[in-house]
């Protein structure tokens, strides 16, 4: 006669096999997810290169029309900064150390992105002597968040690894991927706030070449380093990173 299993043993054998089970089903969806989310990305990015190129290509029309008519193209006025944070601490006002708090500008070779308008412009002129900023191009964007990013879960500076990340942090307000990150902080769109929040404060590193004690101390115009450099930033930022 063969030996009867216990009932125990039994009931063991078949709750491992219900959760064996339930991992299994669990995968499955998780990589059915996952195509999903991938697929929905390539989709994203390849409706905002669509967007982006003919953006350029309106541009370059109407250049060509005011130059046909005898006239001059004037693009319209920035909404986008990128501001690098270029001196310490020592000497800096009240007023200004907590514009660079608000900022997030807490170290040197720190760097945020801001939306324009009539405050924050009011507020980086009087920043001016302790950080340079500029207007970047899609592409220094695209370079700082797939090089230097870093997202905020949860209070932590975690890296985006992948679009997990973006998703767990703002998908609530759409932005799901990479793509989706990188156009709404280039277009300041509607969820710029969540999307700017979202990213870490980007650590750069000193410029190749370094930057001169004298120079800073002076504005970019009269040939130092501090204050708005316009589109001259793109070029510092490759040599930060």
């Amino acid at each position: 006669m063969a030996p009867t299993v216990p009932e125990s043993v039994l009931k063991k054998q078949a709750t491992q096999a219900k959760i064996a089970e339930q991992a299994k089903q669990a995968s499955y969806e998780a990589k059915q997810t996952k195509r999903a989310d991938k697929k929905e990305a390539i989709a994203s990015a390849e409706k905002y290169s669509a967007e982006y190129a003919a953006a350029e290509a309106a541009a370059i029309a109407n250049r060509r029309q005011a130059k046909a008519s005898g006239g001059f193209y004037v693009p319209a006025m920035p909404k986008l900064a990128l501001i690098i944070r270029i001196r310490g601490t020592i000497g800096v006002s009240p007023k200004a150390k907590k514009i660079m708090q608000l900022f997030r500008l807490r170290q040197i070779h720190n760097a945020t992105f801001v939306k324009l308008n009539e405050s924050t412009i009011r507020m980086l002129r009087l920043i001016e002597p302790y950080v340079t900023y500029g207007y970047p191009t899609r592409s220094t964007i695209e370079k700082l968040i797939y090089k230097r990013g870093f997202g905020k879960l949860n209070k932590q500076r975690i890296p985006i690894a992948d679009n997990s990340v973006i998703q767990e942090g703002v998908g609530s307000v759409g932005i799901k991927c990479c793509a989706d990150l990188i156009h709404e902080i280039y277009t300041v769109g509607p969820s710029f706030k969540e999307a700017n929040n979202f990213l870490w404060p980007f650590k750069l590193t000193s410029p190749r070449g370094g930057f001169s004690t004298k120079t800073k101390l002076v504005h970019f115009l009269e040939g130092g380093e501090a204050g708005n450099r316009g589109e001259e930033i793109n070029k510092l930022v490759k040599r930060m990173i």
